[in-house]
């Protein structure tokens, strides 16, 4: 018996990284997953693997900056699982880089690709989700940095996500709906590219992680990310929780 048997999980982003860790870690306890995300084949190849672990797990391509394509996939989900009891908004273009440096365009990707799709999902899932469900949203401590050079857009899209998910589990907590945030270090391949690109930057950031590592995609955000989903976690509610390892001081 799993801690989310019965339930059913419409993950964002999931074919790889934090998103497809966050898949298996569902899965692993009894959740129905959808997975979704821009590339039909990455959501396809992480379906195969929940599925051959003995989940359950259906496939399926969407852009989240699309409303209409977000739209059509909560139906579909519901039309293929039976509904949808957690929400995890995963998917995430990047706007990194100097404020002169990025075009309207490439803040306007993280924009409608964070918050807006966040704001779209949550409003679409909402009428499955009362009475028993859960929202994990993903936002970043990048705004916690000293010096904000390069991270100010990027920033800004997920302290947006931020307010987001605090507004709804104000609003929503007495319809039986939790709403939280991870903030997580994890081993993407967002990280892995970072480590290529900066690697002095990305090398003096992680020799401050107290636990002198990256967390595993699945092993230490996925797994506690089901915990935060289940009965237990069950009085969790507007709260930002960041996953790296103590690198981090929320406060």
């Amino acid at each position: 018996m799993g801690m989310l048997d019965g339930k059913v999980a419409l993950v964002t982003g999931a074919g790889q990284g934090v998103g497809q860790g966050i898949a298996f870690a569902l899965a692993a306890e009894g959740a129905a997953v959808a997975v979704t995300g821009r590339t039909a084949a990455k959501c396809e190849t992480t379906c195969k693997q929940i599925v051959e672990r003995g989940g359950r797990a259906i496939a399926l391509a969407c852009d989240v900056k699309s409303e209409a394509a977000l739209a059509s996939t909560v139906k579909e989900v519901v039309r293929q699982l039976g509904g949808i009891q957690i929400l995890v908004n995963n998917a995430q273009e990047v706007p990194l880089g100097p404020l002169n440096g990025l075009s309207d365009a490439e803040f306007t990707a993280g924009w409608e690709s964070g918050p807006l799709a966040t704001f779209r999902l949550m409003k679409l899932c909402y009428p499955h989700l009362q009475g028993d469900g859960s929202i994990v949203n993903l936002a970043s401590t990048s705004a916690m940095r000293w010096d904000m050079s390069n991270y100010g857009c990027y920033a800004a899209v997920k302290e947006a996500i931020r307010s987001l998910t605090r507004a709804a589990a104000c609003e929503w907590g007495g319809d039986g709906i939790r709403t939280n945030a991870i903030l997580p270090l994890a081993t993407s391949p967002a990280l892995a590219d970072w480590i290529t690109t900066r690697p002095e930057e990305s090398a003096a950031f992680l020799a401050t992680v107290p636990m002198h590592y990256a967390g595993d995609c699945e092993q230490d955000i996925g797994r506690f990310v089901a915990l935060l989903c289940s009965s237990g976690s069950r009085y969790v509610n507007g709260q930002f929780i960041a996953l790296d390892g103590g690198q981090a001081r929320l406060g």
